[in-house]
Parts: C-alpha cells; structure tokens; sequence
C-alpha cells in the first residue's frame, strides 16, 4: 500500500529560520569576569579531524600548543564547519548565516569562469556587530571571500587588515596565485619575504604587542585565519627532516603534512606566548577550528570517518574545533553538535550585542559557561557548487537534524539517508521510507527554494 504523505511543513519541522533574530539582553554573564574579553579566533585551512594529537587514535602528529587548547577548555568532538570546502565557511563564521544566504554556495576564484560565489553587499558580519561594544578588529592571514571592492575586510567592517585576500597559494614562500599577488596590509600591496604562516604569526603577534605598547584599553577581536595546512604542502626543511629522522616508516607525502601541521602547531604556540607574555592571555577568548575536513590525496587524516575534503561526507564537514580562556573555561570534552556559524551569535551573546537581523546560527555561550545546552534540536544544511566535469556548475547538498542526516556527494547521485548514532561512518543507508527522511528532504527542499532568492554572482562579472 503506497505510505500517506504527510504536510511535513506543518507538522515535522522545525521553521527555517527558527534560530533567527537572536535578543541578546546586554548584560555580563554570571560566571565570566568580563563581558568585553579580548577574542582571538585562529581559523586553520583544510586540518584533518584527526591531525591533531590530541583527538583519539592520532599516534604520527605532535601538536602540543593547539592541545593545550583543546585539552585545557573545551574541545568539540561533534564540532561541524558549513561547507567541505573553504569560502563558504568562512562566510558562515562572520555573517553566522547558512553560505548560500549570503551568497557564496561555493567557492570564490580569481578566474570569473570558475568562481561560484559573491558575498551579499547586504550581509552583516562579525567585525560590524562587534564594534557596537567598541571592539577594535582585525583580520590577520586568508580572507578568501572577495578580491576586490567591496568584498575586501576592510570595507567589510575589519579595523585592520594584514594577509592573503585570495584562495591557496600556489608557494608559501612567494605567495602568489596564478601570478597574481593577492597580499595586502590594509588596501596597499605587499610583498614579504617568508614562509606564510610564519608571516600570519609575526603580524599576529605584531598586533598584539602594539596593542600593549599603546596602551589600548579597547578589547580587541583578531581574526587569525592561516592557510596551513591547505596545499601545496610545503613544510620549511628541517621541520620535514625532524619528523623523518623521529619516524622514518611514515610515507614522504604522510611526512611533508605532518611536518606542515607541527609548524602550524609551533607558529600557534608563538602567538599564545605573546599573549602571556604580554599579560593579555587571561583577558582573551581564544576559539579554534577548521574551515572543512583535511584533503585525502595530500595525506590528511581525517579520523574514523568515512569521507575528506569535498565531501558531504563527515570526513569533509567534521572539524576539530573548540575553546579556551584560561581561568574562566572549565576543561571539558563535548560532544554537542556545533557549528562554524553559531560562533556569530555565541560572541555577540557574550559581548551583550543584541542580533536583530536574521542568522541561522545558535550561541552555545551556556555550553562556554558549564551549563547544559540542547544543540541537536535544529535542522542543519550544507551546500556547495562547483564547476568542473564532476559537479557541471551545480550544487550538491546535506541536511541533519539530530541523529538523522541525508547527504549528496555529487550533484547526480541520489540522496542517501544515515544514523549517525548508529553509523558515524556512514556506511550503512537507511530505507528512505520514514518520517525522518521525509522531514530531512522537504526542509531542504524549502532552504533551497529560500537561498535561490540570494544571488551568488554579480553584475561586474558578466
């Protein structure tokens, strides 16, 4: 007998947009000393969920100083960027928007042909909100949401801007893409001499001791987005020697990433050493996290799930992210389910900065505080378009509410429906016979219809 459909809209989902609009009264939370901290959020490139030390199973990579992150506050096990691949989720951390309502479902390329995205001239980003609470802001390393006026960071709300507007570099030493230098101090060209995440970490810690010595008493928020350990994977020589001479049975190309990836590490240690040395680490929030899962040909590992960067997969979505701030973050290991575009409103929240335009993010600032917090009861949407033979300009989809997630890999395969419970390595697809497929398939039909009114181009690339 053919199964009765039910008016889904109506009775099984959770509205769109039911994490939108956020008031935040503008008050100090009851157990932080501060409701203005300095924040520091350090955005890596491309880190597999398990290329870090400190995540379960991981025997071949030494990260100590983005352990003592994770291990010290709050480290994420179930923490989610919003896309497999890099401009979108970086367009979700500062607008805390799904990236197709913002206008980037893929990413954004120097070559119009090949660029699937513009950042909407509406969206409101992080860097804005935060100023109402008199934030200075800076964005130090990869901006990769527009290369020109207006989408550059400085007429996108960044106070200060010192880093690569485009996406990967072709070296890290020259830092160019296909010719082009893409390296900027605020709207002036540069052209510096190093390895790139040395340069991110000497203009990270520049800034922090400038602030120091001018005795700025405004909080500040750094926007700290390296582009380690995205390809090419190009680690200095003697950081590649050292893990070949400590682990000569590791391949060249499993060598080269870890080598890049304890660089990262080390380059990570510097900055936090400044702020202590500079007596500002007990006043900073620092959050970290990647912008997608770590890329399978370049020798990432990306745990125990199935899938890397691209894919819908959990191997291409499932970050490692988390928390510190030391003396206010109780050490804990969470598996509540979070993403990159609900740091938007958990900073607002915690800076007593009310969101009265649409987001899609949710603050976990409770979760920051020790307290409980129910993450999963919300739908989620990932999306990416691509070019290429293998996506043809077209987009391809995920969408979860709790432990129920349907996914496409590419845009011409069908939908296949998992537990994550059940199976975290999304090995087993379930009968797409239920109410939860149901539930997951016309919520996600309806957000498409949603972001299809956001234009993702723009006149001045025809």
């Amino acid at each position: 007998m053919k199964r009765e459909r039910k008016n889904v809209l109506a009775s099984l989902t959770l509205p769109i947009a039911c994490f939108s609009a956020i008031g935040v009264k503008a008050e100090t939370p009851n157990n932080f000393r501060t409701n203005a901290p300095n924040i520091l959020m350090i955005l890596v490139d491309d880190l597999g969920y398990g290329d870090l030390s400190c995540q379960e199973g991981t025997k071949d990579v030494r990260t100590p100083n983005i352990d003592r992150l994770l291990n010290e506050g709050i480290r994420f096990t179930n923490f989610h960027a919003n896309c497999p691949v890099s401009s979108p989720s970086r367009a979700s951390l500062l607008t805390g928007r799904y990236p197709d309502m913002v206008g980037v479902p893929g990413v954004i390329r120097t070559h119009k042909e090949d660029s699937w995205g513009y950042l909407s001239e509406n969206a409101v980003l992080l860097p804005q909100m935060l100023k109402q609470a008199d934030y200075q802001t800076a964005i130090i390393g990869k901006w990769h949401l527009g290369l020109e006026s207006p989408n550059t960071p400085t007429e996108r709300g960044f106070d200060y801007f010192h880093g690569f507007l485009g996406d990967m570099m072709d070296d890290y030493y020259t830092h160019r893409r296909f010719g082009n230098n893409y390296m900027r101090e605020n709207q002036k060209l540069i052209d510096p001499q190093g390895h790139a995440t040395e340069l991110f970490s000497d203009w990270a810690i520049q800034y922090i001791q400038d602030r120091k010595r001018k005795g700025d008493k405004k909080p500040f928020f750094m926007y700290l987005a390296y582009n380690a350990p995205h390809t090419p994977v190009q680690p200095p020589k003697e950081w590649l020697e050292k893990v070949q001479e400590r682990d000569p049975s590791l391949s060249l190309k499993r060598a080269k990433l870890v080598a890049l990836v304890e660089h990262l590490d080390y380059h990570v240690g510097r900055v936090y050493e400044s702020l202590e040395k500079s007596g500002q680490l007990e006043n900073t929030l620092i959050l970290f996290a990647s912008d997608n899962g770590g890329q399978a040909d370049a020798g990432a590992n990306n745990g125990p799930f199935r899938g890397a960067k691209e894919d819908m997969y959990e191997g291409g979505i499932r970050v490692a992210g988390g928390c510190y701030w030391q003396g206010e973050i109780r050490p804990a290991v969470l598996d509540n389910f979070v993403m990159l575009s609900d740091i938007f409103p958990t900073l607002c929240e915690l800076t007593g900065i009310p969101v009265k335009h649409e987001i899609d993010g949710m603050s976990i600032l409770p979760l920051l505080r020790g307290e409980s917090l129910d993450t999963d009861n919300r739908m989620a949407y990932w999306v990416r378009r691509e070019g290429n033979f293998r996506y043809g300009g077209m987009a391809y989809y995920a969408s979860r509410y709790g432990d129920y997630k349907i996914l496409q890999n590419t845009p011409w395969e069908p939908i296949q429906f998992f537990n994550l419970k059940d199976d975290p390595e999304e090995q087993r697809p379930l009968q797409t016979d239920s109410d939860e497929y149901e539930r997951l398939f016309l919520n996600l039909m309806e957000h498409i219809r949603q972001a299809g009114m956001v234009p993702w181009q723009n006149e001045r690339y025809r």
